[in-house]
């Protein structure tokens, strides 16, 4: 049982309103000290006028009080909630105040650590805390409330269940070992490990999109000189961001900027025009455009469509980009249609002064992220930590599947079975975990939180 009570400037600056949280068994009894107000009898979920002072009876602010008794808050403690004036000098004195009465300062995160280890919230909801205050796209930021609401929850809830299940029937198998008796047919515990492995698969395989959402997706504007690549990203963010010129290497370095595309955010890099060239500056952007090739989630390789020979050239070009990044979404896009039609089959063509197919090419950046995934309707998973259980959950499934198709005996099909359900109770924290693991992990929370 946690026995002391933590505060934090929970939300607020220098701006009109700050809250700042105590959560312990003496949040009431420290706040009760410094306001004149008698919160004895106060009910949980009920807000209070008061004024606040020192020890030494000097009036601080104003503040309303906030409670929410044992059990009945998001840590699941006794919480008091002070809302005063956004003033520095407020807050850091309040928070002070609370401190020479026994308090102490919570550390990142642990206001969201108790709540889950109070049972509040399981290990996934708690992280998804953190990924909804960071969330910087509407698809990033629903990704995280459905994961607080426990959707991933329940969805491994469900896994482990047909887990348990198996496990059961197996350790049957060996307590009446000596009798052989068999409880199960070998050939429904396949079609049941099978089924299990199908959406384990289905889950990993969700992280490349869920990833993409979370960060953002980095794309690459690449091609030769002059194709438009200044224009094509001016256009898309609807203002003048780069310089545009008839001269060749005007962009000497790469320049970025965000895109919200159906509520993803695509990070936009308009890198230097790709070609032989003696000039040191421009020499070092067409370097610094490479790498971005190779950091990109999505490339693309932009041509100008009136100019035959430069187009006929980067067809071999965009054919090499493809074998050498077979991961990557290579894209080729053909600008300049409105000064001449494309003579090549390429991907897209537009033209960045008229707008025209820009609208097309941009739905195919959001499908091509998407893929299959129904991004409102699926649990996609974004969560490295969790991924990585996943892959173990799929490699204790594929043993345990072999061991079925061979007939190996019971136990060592159990170990594998017991394995998969230790790599998903990894995730939402029902078995035990390393409070260095756990420490690590609310370690990236603000303060307050």
């Amino acid at each position: 049982m946690i026995q002391d009570t933590i505060v934090a400037l929970a939300t607020g600056g220098t701006g009109a309103l700050s809250v700042i949280r105590l959560s312990g068994p003496m949040a009431k009894a420290i706040t009760q000290i410094h306001v004149l107000k008698d919160l004895g009898s106060i009910e949980s979920h009920t807000v209070h006028f008061a004024l606040f002072k020192t020890e030494n009876q000097e009036p601080i602010d104003e503040v309303l009080i906030a409670y929410f008794a044992h059990g009945k808050s998001f840590t699941g403690e006794e919480t008091i909630e002070i809302h005063c004036h956004g003033s520095s000098f407020i807050q850091q004195t309040i928070i002070q105040s609370a401190i020479s009465q026994g308090a102490r300062l919570a550390t990142p995160g642990e206001f969201t650590q108790r709540a889950f280890i109070n049972g509040k919230l399981d290990l996934s909801q708690a992280e998804a805390v953190a990924d909804l205050i960071a969330s910087q796209s509407q698809q990033a930021h629903a990704m995280a409330l459905n994961q607080l609401r426990g959707t991933f929850s329940h969805e491994l809830s469900a896994l482990r269940e047909k887990l348990i299940e198996f496990a059961s029937l197996i350790e049957l198998e060996l307590d009446f070992g000596e009798e052989d008796v068999a409880f199960a047919d070998r050939s429904a515990l396949i079609d049941l490990v099978q089924q299990v492995l199908a959406k384990v698969k289905r889950l990993i395989s969700s992280f490349a999109l869920g990833n993409a959402m979370k960060e953002g997706v980095p794309v690459a504007i690449v091609g030769a000189p002059n194709a438009g690549k200044s224009s094509l990203l001016n256009y898309l963010l609807g203002e003048e961001r780069a310089i545009v010129s008839e001269i060749a290497g005007t962009t000497r370095d790469v320049i970025e900027e965000t895109l919200n595309i159906d509520g993803i955010s695509f990070r936009l890099m308009d890198t230097a025009g790709i070609r032989e060239t003696s000039e040191t500056i421009e020499a070092m952007g067409i370097a610094r455009s490479q790498e971005k090739i190779a950091r990109a989630r999505v490339v693309l390789a932009l041509s100008d469509a009136s100019n035959a020979s430069q187009l006929e050239a980067d067809r071999v070009w965009v054919d090499d980009l493809r074998k050498r990044y077979p991961e990557k979404e290579i894209i080729w896009v053909a600008n300049k249609t409105d000064l001449h039609a494309v003579s090549l089959p390429v991907d897209y063509a537009i033209s960045a002064v008229t707008g025209a197919g820009i609208n097309a090419l941009t739905h195919a950046l959001s499908e091509r992220i998407k893929q299959d995934f129904d991004v409102n309707q699926e649990t996609i998973v974004s969560n490295v930590r969790h991924v990585e259980a996943l892959e173990q959950t799929q490699t204790a499934l594929f043993a345990a599947l072999n061991g079925l198709s061979h007939q190996l005996p019971a136990d060592l099909v159990a170990m594998d079975i017991r394995s998969a359900m230790r790599s998903l109770g990894n995730i939402t924290g029902e078995i035990e975990m390393d409070t260095d693991i756990l420490g690590t992990i609310f370690s990236r929370f603000c303060i307050g939180k």
